[in-house]
């Protein structure tokens, strides 16, 4: 038990001595009984392994929006022989039944999208953070009666790519179409009209946060990675992000990076990870050689090399 008894009030010693079996706060020195009878809030039990603990606990799983019932529901066990309970058998096997049916529309319709939420986050390798926003964004939108004339799979791609942008974590809608199912241009309206709907605020992407996971996927140096980002905030100086797709601009500056390190990677590899064209390379690449005077640069790292 955690005290805030730094000296004893009689004597000012800091010698205080903590009696658990007691309950008492004692200062040593002079023997003052500081307190008595105090309450031990900790457990009363000892365990010796983390699954004994776990069987011990007097509190259940904690609330969760990606739960239908948000966790708090309960349900009826198995028994392995149902003969046991004679008269209660028929009973119990109706309870059961039951258990699983759900009355209302809502939660019919929660059920089946949390699980969806779940699966589409799971293929996308997403943290539980946004898992967690994107049921709560989803929650929203179903007690406001915003899927209605909407499929529910893309109302789920809006509330996830939503959440990702909440927490700053980078994914696409052409990676949340492919998990999805849903087309691109679906998923974009439904996003729009759910933020707007439930005035969720969402700042820009920044092509920045694009960068580590697309320098990973071309095996790019940490050199190549940190040129890039420099790259990044010299265009955001320049303004040359704004009015740009932030995956775009993030490629770009990745294939200009690897260029000056000596990374040589094809447009078209650039292009395939970062979900763009090649022409939307190239012509952030020119911008990017012509605004921020990189052209120079790069032609005295390559007399550097020869």
């Amino acid at each position: 038990m955690t005290t805030y008894v730094k000296k004893c009030p009689e004597c000012g010693s800091t010698n205080i001595f903590y009696n658990k079996e007691k309950g008492e706060i004692i200062c040593k020195d002079c023997g003052y009984v500081i307190e008595e009878s105090m309450v031990d809030f900790g457990q009363e039990w000892r365990e010796f392994e983390s699954e004994a603990g776990e069987k011990r606990r007097r509190t259940g799983a904690p609330m969760t929006y990606t739960e239908f019932d948000m966790g708090l529901g309960t349900e009826v066990g198995k028994t392995a022989d149902i003969s046991k309970l004679g008269k209660e058998k028929g009973k119990f096997l109706r309870l059961r039944k039951w258990q699983y049916r759900i009355s209302t529309a809502i939660e019919r319709n929660l059920k089946l999208a949390l699980a969806e939420l779940k699966r589409v986050s799971s293929y996308l390798k997403l943290p539980a953070s946004v898992e967690e926003e994107a049921a709560r964004i989803y929650r929203l939108a179903v007690q406001r009666g915003l899927v209605r004339g909407r499929s529910m799979e893309s109302v789920v791609a809006g509330a996830l790519y939503a959440a990702c942008r909440r927490h700053d974590v980078p994914r696409t809608l052409d990676e949340l179409s492919e998990a999805s199912g849903i087309e691109k241009k679906e998923i974009g309206r439904t996003y729009r009209f759910v933020t707007r709907e439930l005035e969720i605020r969402i700042r820009p992407s920044n092509p920045a946060d694009y960068i580590p996971r697309f320098a990973s996927a071309l095996k790019l140096s940490p050199e190549a990675q940190s040129k890039a980002v420099e790259i990044l905030e010299k265009a955001q100086k320049a303004e040359l992000t704004s009015g740009r797709g932030p995956t775009g601009i993030a490629a770009a500056a990745l294939y200009v990076a690897a260029l000056m390190h000596g990374e040589k990677r094809t447009q078209r590899e650039v292009a395939d990870v970062a979900g763009v064209t090649e022409v939307t390379i190239r012509n952030r690449y020119k911008e990017l050689l012509d605004e921020l005077k990189l052209a120079k640069e790069l032609k005295k790292i390559k007399k550097k090399r020869k």
